[in-house]
């Protein structure tokens, strides 16, 4: 039936861009915890492997 359309300010609209430019840059330095608990686990077991076979 009838649209509504919000007005979004220029300034609103770029500071969702740099909030959205900060956490794409954020998770590059510090991946998610799924992907850190893996890369961590992968650490963990290949290090407790190289223990036993010494």
């Amino acid at each position: 039936m009838g649209r509504v359309i919000q007005f979004v300010s220029k300034s609103e609209r770029e500071r969702i861009r740099l909030i959205e430019e900060a956490r794409a840059i954020y998770d590059s330095i510090f991946p998610p915890a799924d992907t850190r608990q893996d890369t961590a686990s992968i650490g963990r077991a290949g290090g407790g492997d190289v223990g036993n076979l010494a």
